[in-house]
């Protein structure tokens, strides 16, 4: 294999970073969905000819999305044209979790003429490149076209069927009622398009045209994502760009063991967590991890000791890269330079799961709403981090909200489904983000809502006391109040940590909990089961969101005061929360210093502590 230099690698890195972006703007700027096109609710990646990720960015939290494809279609019998797609996910062994979830998947080949060190001249989609190692090959023979990788792209479609509209339904208690299974499948051979099966597809949502607008835009995303890759390819050789790939997966493999030898000793950690209910009256479930570094440097997962999983639809369906994923987004911060790739879950060298566990459901238990438990798995690998550095990790933060408003209006059916922001947990050095929907992704805009559905929004801004308290306080959640415009409508609302709220680390509290209300302030307020569906609003009616905020970190009575009073000035904290969880009385928008003086005397630091939720280390 010809090598890749380091200047050449960090062009090619460059590259495939960018072709990855513009594959998502062009999704983003061509889907008809709001959750792809305001919400971003998409993802791209690069892959290698082995179908290894080599290239990602931002959370790709999934599992190996080549192989469901390479199981029933071969290497050897790919060529160019050709496109995949599934969304199985018990057939893709969780490398996508929850049917809305479409992945698109082209193989990449560089055609034409090629040269012994792997580079060509010539693409049939991008005619006219040439590269520096294929120029003056073309009295070579020629050979079969080379393939260079894989380029994908998933996104979540708000509707393929099932239940309810929108396909996520707390009631679910199977995953057959949770919308169509696409196993994989080649749409596209030779760039002819299997219309039949599209057809078939868009026939199972209840919006098949803005299925369809979504389909065509993926389709266009990975075509483009495969031309600018084949560039790639066509100028710096096949072989050189393999070598690049190899080089940037094992670079990321050595930086996350290199970074879990010096984080985890050895012997086992734990922690545990929980998420509240299955929305059926089951609950709650937790999550048990155990992570354990043996003599000889070997790093081990076991979630087996994780509840058995639940009859509602709050199964995660973990693939085994997952939690490498995770924990290596965690340690390539501050890394520049870096991507995340396949070489995160390199670095854990065996992870064990229990068939029927919450984490590792049997087949046909519901996934839809699995992103509750997805979020409190992230939380808990924080915490394994927390208790290992003795607290210097993140606190843990809350699970973004889902709201589904769906009804007729003016005669035309509507699904609005909104992802609500929360706070995420505070971190050793720095305040929790407030307002954050799931990383990557964006709320919706009070403007494209309002023109778009039946809904005016009465109020939006940050929740207040909903970040934990602490030397470093927790991120805030938000207050959204929808009036509904529509004659009438049904509502499903998903919130967690409301028994469980967000734990804090070093002493920080809790972050605050989540609410679903109906009319507030009135005679007929009344508060909505934190996982529910069907609720009946009418015109006029007001559904109030508060959402939950991230555990703080550090004792209160260490913030300084001046950030206290900025925050209250600033309406994150109230001014009881402030004498309460800070011990700082604030009168007239200024520190009493006196008063501040006695109730610190009167409550005592040692009177404040934090909740350790379920581990069995002190955080």
């Amino acid at each position: 294999m010809t090598p890749c230099d380091p200047v050449t690698l960090e062009i090619i890195r460059g590259a495939a970073r960018a072709a990855q972006a513009e594959m998502e703007a062009l999704l983003e700027r061509t889907a008809m969905s709001a959750f792809i096109r305001e919400k971003k609710d998409f993802y791209t990646a690069i892959f290698d000819a082995e179908g290894a990720m080599a290239v990602g960015s931002d959370l790709p939290i999934f599992g190996d999305i080549v192989g469901p494809v390479l199981q029933r279609y071969p290497l050897d019998d790919m060529r160019p044209g050709d496109l995949y797609w599934y969304n199985d996910c018990y057939g893709s062994r969780g490398a996508v979790s929850h049917s809305n979830d479409q992945v698109f998947l082209v193989p990449v080949f560089l055609g034409g003429t090629a040269s012994d060190d792997g580079g060509a001249q010539g693409h049939p989609a991008t005619p006219g490149i040439t590269g520096a190692a294929g120029r003056g090959c073309l009295d070579r023979p020629r050979r079969g076209p080379v393939r260079i990788g894989f380029v994908m792209g998933w996104a979540h479609f708000s509707d393929i069927g099932g239940l309810r509209p929108g396909s996520l339904s707390p009631e679910a208690t199977d995953h057959f009622q949770e919308g169509i299974i696409i196993p994989p499948v080649r749409l596209q051979r030779d760039g002819r398009t299997n219309e039949d099966l599209l057809r078939t597809f868009w026939r199972n949502s209840r919006f098949p045209t803005q299925s369809e607008g979504d389909t065509r835009a993926l389709m266009a995303a990975v075509r483009l994502g495969e031309a600018r890759l084949a560039e790639i390819a066509a100028r710096f050789g096949a072989e050189v760009l393999a070598d690049a790939f190899a080089q940037l997966l094992a670079r990321t493999e050595s930086i996350v063991r290199a970074k879990l030898k010096a984080t985890f000793p050895v012997g086992t950690t734990r922690f545990a967590d929980a998420i509240d209910s299955d929305g059926q009256g089951n609950g709650p479930f937790v999550l048990r991890l155990a992570l354990t570094r043996t003599e000889e440097g070997r790093f081990i997962l076991d979630a087996t000791e994780t509840d058995d999983q639940a009859p509602g639809p709050v199964n995660l369906l973990m693939h085994p890269d997952v939690p490498g994923m995770a924990l290596g987004l965690y340690f390539l911060q501050g890394e520049a330079g870096q991507v995340l790739n396949a070489g995160g879950p390199r670095a854990i060298d065996e992870v064990r799961l229990r068939e029927g566990s919450l984490l590792w459901p049997r087949s046909p238990g519901p996934l839809g709403l699995r992103g509750l438990t997805m979020m409190r798995l992230l939380a808990a690998l924080h915490g394994l981090v927390a208790v290992a550095r003795h607290g210097e990790a993140p606190a843990s933060h809350s699970a973004y909200v889902i709201l589904a408003l769906r009804g007729e209006h003016q005669g035309r059916r509507f699904l609005m489904t909104d992802g609500v922001a929360v706070g995420y947990g505070a971190r050793p050095f720095a305040d929790g983000v407030d307002a954050v929907y799931f990383v990557a992704q964006e709320n919706y805009p009070v403007e494209f809502m309002e023109l778009s559905y039946p809904v005016r929004l009465r109020a939006y801004g940050i929740q207040r006391d909903s970040g934990g308290a602490g030397r470093w306080r927790g991120g805030c959640g938000v207050v959204r109040e929808y009036e509904v415009l529509a004659d009438t409508a049904q509502v499903a609302v998903r919130i967690d940590s409301v028994r469980n709220p967000p734990w804090g680390v070093a002493g920080g509290l809790n972050g605050g909990s989540g609410r679903a209300v109906v009319n507030p302030g009135t005679p007929q307020e009344r508060v909505l089961p934190a996982l529910s569906d069907g609720t009946v609003l009418r015109r006029g009616d007001v559904l109030r969101l508060e959402t939950g905020g991230g555990g703080g970190w550090g004792h209160p009575f260490d913030r300084p005061a001046e950030e206290v009073l900025a925050d209250v000035l600033g309406g994150f904290v109230s001014p009881e929360a402030a004498a309460r969880d800070y011990g700082l009385a604030i009168q007239d928008g200024a520190v009493d210093a006196a008063h501040t003086a006695a109730l610190r005397a009167a409550r005592g630091e040692a009177k404040l502590f934090h909740r350790r939720g379920y581990t069995d280390a002190v955080v």
